[in-house]
């Protein structure tokens, strides 16, 4: 805010000197008309001039009818001027000698460019960085330096990650104590290489570090070392580690790596010698014949595959450390973490509510946390109880609520047999994730949700678990077409298709799930990402190799299409009385769903009532997706297919 300001005075200081100068200008020339001397002279005796203010190279005249006119004296000629005005007994009045007359006059010619020379340098500057290193400051470090004093955080408010922490502890004895090691022959660690999936707490970590240690914390983006201009990189690096030399002991934070970092000559940008320059200036910084005693880097990155294995030698990032996403009870741990700052009710339970959220990231949790204080506020309760936070993760989950949109009834009927289709097969097959929730209110993109959760945190995934996932994501179809029939079925399964066929394609290519083909990968997970999606490369294999895999996919999928038929045409009393409930509760849990699958009628959810039935509004519901939340499309059902 200050900045903004500054520079807001200076352009209306700048605007307002332009203004008077341009009108001082304008003013003098609408003001006076120049004459010759001698026209003046013959004015003065006409008795046209009443007033005269005359100096000693210029005179200034007017006339009777009120205009000014202004004649150059010439030298020698000033005498008889006064003699002629005089003598006519006009008004006189004489300017004492001005100094510095011609300097001022050129001062005021070249001002305007000189105006312009200082607007050019302030925008150079802005453009450089600013500040400090002046129109010099274009190969400075642009890391953010923080004393021990600023840096609050410490290994307390890290939770979730304990072998991540443990690892990374000795740093801190490193920093604290070095003679400690040195006097055995021991090194500090030149470098530290955090990896794990977005939102793990890696940067957290890092300053957790130079928390404890207590000493100096640099911190940079990989992406401000790169600019357009070749050789400005690996000057910011080296002006960067001769900042952290003067402060050691002390750490460097590089945010994102894989920016400058990846692998030269290869992948993207490869061609592109600014960055190369930059890496290389790294590498020597690092691991040189200089090498940075007590200067600690460490960097995070998600994407630790596209790194120069340069970078990774020892010597250089000496450790790599996993944060990856939280167990159970790391994620019972991080919520109490972020649960200190909320007025929290009795019924609290972290434990039940870190069951509930597998999957979850550190930064995911957080979240949760505070939408939870939101819809608190929102309802004026005074504490956060556990029904807030159930309310947020279903957000978190499943989107937000659309009950502003209008559906038909025969569209609201066909979303709740297209869901109640996969409720009752995913309770029927085996290994399948228990069906937490279902839902015909529009949730974010969704139109109507089928939610399960896993019992436990899942690390790898079985045949018949997977196969199971293709029964109950068919499900949907295949209630629609018993409602219908076929001429009649909707577009609604479309991400069903699509995340169904994905499963299978890689059961086939990449798990060796197929007697034909054997355990064998026919197909190569590049890790490139095309149009938000992950992209997998079939292998060079031959026609007839090819029409067997397209053939073994086809089949793996019509067994499961079929199990699915079979058992929905078995159970259609269920699925029947699954889709009225859906009609008039919207939304059932749990609960209901087992009240349903006993043969019972289900029973209302605890929040119902029946002056908020509304069934018959038409104000809800929908055809199925054609894209899911992220609790679908990457969450349980989802996830094998993205598993390596």
């Amino acid at each position: 805010m200050n900045d903004m300001t500054k520079n807001i005075l200076l352009w209306l200081v700048i605007g307002l000197v332009l203004v008077s100068v341009f009108k001082n200008f304008e003013g003098a020339k609408m003001q006076s008309q120049e004459i010759e001397f001698s026209q003046l002279i013959k004015e003065i005796e006409n008795g046209r001039i009443v007033a005269l203010d005359s100096g000693i190279e210029s005179a200034t005249a007017t006339r009777s009818n009120g205009d000014q006119v202004t004649a150059v004296i010439p030298p020698g000629a000033h005498e008889s001027l006064v003699d002629a005005a005089l003598e006519k007994g006009i008004d006189y009045k004489g300017q004492p000698p001005e100094g510095q007359s011609t300097l001022f006059a050129i001062f005021i010619s070249w001002f305007p460019m000189l105006l312009l020379i200082g607007v050019w340098i302030f925008f150079m500057r802005q453009m450089q960085g600013g500040g400090k290193g002046g129109a010099m400051s274009f190969g400075k470090s642009k890391a953010k330096l923080l004393s021990e004093d600023q840096i609050k955080t410490t290994f307390a408010d890290v939770a979730g990650c304990e072998e991540a922490k443990e690892e990374v502890s000795e740093l801190v004895e490193f920093l604290r104590e070095p003679s400690k090691f040195q006097k055995l022959g021991g090194k500090i660690p030149r470098g530290v290489l955090m990896v794990g999936p977005p939102g793990t707490g890696k940067t957290l970590i890092a300053k957790a570090i130079s928390g404890e240690a207590k000493v100096p914390f640099f911190t940079i983006s990989g992406s401000d070392f790169v600019e357009m201009f070749v050789g400005v990189g690996a000057s910011r690096v080296r002006d960067m580690f001769a900042e952290a030399k003067k402060q050691a002991p002390c750490i460097i934070f590089i945010d994102e790596i894989d920016a400058v970092g990846r692998h030269r000559g290869a992948g993207l940008g490869g061609g592109h010698d600014e960055r190369e320059q930059t890496l290389n200036q790294l590498l020597v910084e690092m691991d040189g014949f200089d090498g940075g005693e007590g200067v600690i880097v460490i960097a995070a990155t998600n994407r630790p595959d596209v790194l120069d294995p340069a970078l990774l030698r020892p010597g250089r990032f000496d450790r790599q450390v996993t944060v990856g996403l939280p167990d159970i009870k790391g994620r019972e741990q991080i919520l109490k973490v972020h649960m200190r700052k909320v007025p929290l009710a009795d019924n609290v339970n972290p434990n039940a509510i870190a069951r509930g959220t597998p999957g979850f990231s550190g930064a995911d949790l957080a979240n949760l946390v505070n939408e939870a204080a939101l819809f608190a506020a929102k309802a004026n309760s005074r504490t956060v109880t556990q029904e807030f936070f159930e309310k947020a993760k279903d957000k978190i989950l499943m989107g937000t609520e659309r009950r502003s949109m209008v559906m038909s009834e025969e569209e609201k009927l066909n979303t709740a047999w297209h869901e109640a289709g996969h409720a009752i097969v995913g309770r029927l097959v085996p290994s399948h994730d228990p069906v937490y929730k279902v839902s015909i209110i529009p949730r974010g993109r969704a139109l109507g949700v089928t939610m399960y959760l896993p019992e436990q945190d899942r690390f790898s995934y079985s045949k018949e678990y997977l196969e199971s996932q293709l029964s109950s994501l068919y499900g949907g179809r295949i209630a629609e077409e018993m409602l219908n029939g076929p001429e009649k079925v909707t577009t609604g399964a479309s991400n069903d298709i699509q995340r169904a066929t994905d499963i299978a394609r890689n059961m086939i290519t990449q798990w060796g799930f197929s007697e034909k083909l054997g355990p064998l990968t026919y197909a190569e997970d590049e890790g490139e990402v095309f149009l938000g999606r992950s992209v997998t490369q079939t292998k060079h294999v031959s026609d007839d190799t090819a029409t067997v895999i397209d053939q073994e996919i086809k089949d793996l999928i019509h067994k499961n299409y079929q199990r699915a038929e079979r058992l929905l045409k078995e159970n259609k009393d269920k699925l029947e009385k699954m889709a009225d409930a859906l009609m008039k509760y919207e939304t059932i849990d749990a609960n209901q769903i087992d009240d349903i699958m006993e043969g019972k009628d289900p029973r209302p959810p605890e929040d119902w009532n029946d002056d908020n039935d509304t069934g018959k509004t038409g104000k809800t519901g929908g055809a199925d997706k054609v894209e899911t939340p992220k609790s679908q499309s990457e969450g349980p059902i989802g996830g094998p297919a993205a598993q390596p």
